[in-house]
């Protein structure tokens, strides 16, 4: 008996699966024993549909989906927290079980339609949420389970890692990086989610409930892009054998859970470092196995629509031998996310100064004021210029004195002219 399928959204991923579905229909049949049928597929408008050679399988509406007693799996791939969250719910309401690759819906409404699954019986599965093509939370769920993890970090966005990447190998400037990673089809006409860091805070904040059995939403995720990264941050943590990453970072520590996103200076030699271009890679440290990372591309047609139907080809097989559904939400925990300000570390700091005598002094003077152990401090650019870069690093110090050292700095009449690039060193 064929189990079928409702596509909900035909744009990039959608028309990969569709491709996918086509393409290795027969030998799915043949090696695993499942028969997948597209049954319907909804969009705004049939052109996508029509260019996958599926246009007669299409309706513009989502309801028709949703209604079908024959669709035994809805794949969701719109996107979003409004129409994909109804649905979703509507869908598992209806006796559906669900697919989709929607990171913000499950990093913000997550208990929710985990709950909505367990009360309807129902799978949920969102493999392509974090990582593309890079297999990560089924390892997390099944393969990793006998660990306690204690770390999840990785370069999670694909858009920022190719620009930095070309920052460091060929001295772009953040808005020529950016300008190449569009015309590529990298990034966004409006690239705000990725270069702010919120594609990534989505991400980790799943990585997190489930790599620590405890709930983790976007709103506890701290969040910063690389807006402010220059050339010469590239170039000071290279002269420090450091390198400059967008990292997703999850730690289980004594008190609770570290979650954050944020440019992050980690060591040459870390595995991290040499993951470039589009790639991703996700670390993850457990007390038995110990380091484990995972890597792969990130984004994309093919890598999302591989993890999609990676999940809808588990789920059919599940419904073919009548198999309850696997693993539901194992958010039994409720450790206590903490604050930003409590967290200690070393840190690299850049400032755009007014070049006078007295003011190397000056910031020395800021930081000492707030209990700051500053290892070093570099006056980089051109004696004479009415401006210079100068760059601190710190030993390890609180958060919370770093921001109020900030704010003095910045309150400095005619001393700090820009703001200040703060960058966290991870070791």
């Amino acid at each position: 008996m064929a189990v079928k399928i409702g596509l909900v959204g035909t744009g990039t991923v959608g028309g990969g699966c569709i491709d996918i579905i086509l393409k290795h229909g027969d030998a799915f049949r043949r090696h695993f024993g499942i028969d997948l049928e597209l049954a319907r597929v909804c969009s705004l408008s049939s052109e996508e549909a029509e260019a996958h050679g599926v246009g007669h399988l299409f309706t513009d509406n989502f309801n028709n989906i949703i209604n079908d007693p024959e669709i035994d799996i809805v794949v969701e791939l719109i996107g979003g927290t409004t129409i994909a969250r109804t649905v979703v719910l509507n869908a598992l309401a209806a006796g559906k079980n669900v697919v989709t690759a929607n990171k913000a819906l499950m990093a913000t409404h997550g208990k929710e339609v985990m709950d909505a699954a367990a009360a309807a019986g129902k799978e949920l599965a969102f493999e392509a949420s974090v990582g593309g093509g890079i297999p990560i939370i089924d390892p997390l769920k099944h393969s990793l389970i006998a660990n306690e993890i204690t770390s999840v970090m990785g370069i999670v966005n694909g858009t920022t890692n190719y620009m930095l990447t070309r920052m460091a190998d060929n001295g772009l400037s953040y808005e020529d990086a950016l300008a190449e990673a569009q015309a590529k089809g990298f990034a966004e006409a409006d690239p705000t989610a990725d270069v702010g860091g919120f594609d990534a805070a989505a991400k980790i904040a799943i990585l997190a409930s489930i790599a620590f059995n405890s709930r983790v939403t976007l709103d506890d995720v701290f969040t910063d892009g690389i807006t402010n990264i220059t050339p010469v941050d590239i170039e000071a943590a290279r002269d420090m054998g450091y390198v400059i990453k967008l990292l997703a970072i999850a730690h289980r520590r004594e008190g609770g859970v570290d979650v954050r996103v944020h440019p992050t200076m980690i060591p040459e030699s870390h595995q991290l470092a040499t993951v470039n271009g589009v790639f991703n890679a996700i670390y993850v440290v457990g007390d038995f196995v110990g380091e484990t990372m995972f890597f792969g591309e990130g984004a994309g047609a093919g890598a999302a629509a591989s993890a999609v139907m990676g999940d809808v080809l588990e789920v059919a097989r599940h419904i073919q031998q009548g198999v309850a559904p696997m693993v539901g939400c194992t958010c039994t925990d409720e450790l206590p996310i903490l604050p930003m300000d409590e967290l200690v570390m070393r840190y690299y700091l850049r400032f755009s100064v007014t070049d006078r005598p007295g003011v190397l002094e000056t910031m020395a003077g800021v930081f000492a004021r707030h209990n700051i152990s500053v290892k070093s401090i570099v006056q980089r650019g051109r004696s004479g210029a009415e401006r210079v870069d100068q760059v601190v690093v710190t030993h390890r110090c609180s958060e919370r004195d770093i921001r109020e050292a900030l704010e003095e700095a910045l309150s400095l009449d005619n001393v700090v002219l820009d703001t200040p690039s703060v960058i966290r060193v991870e070791e």
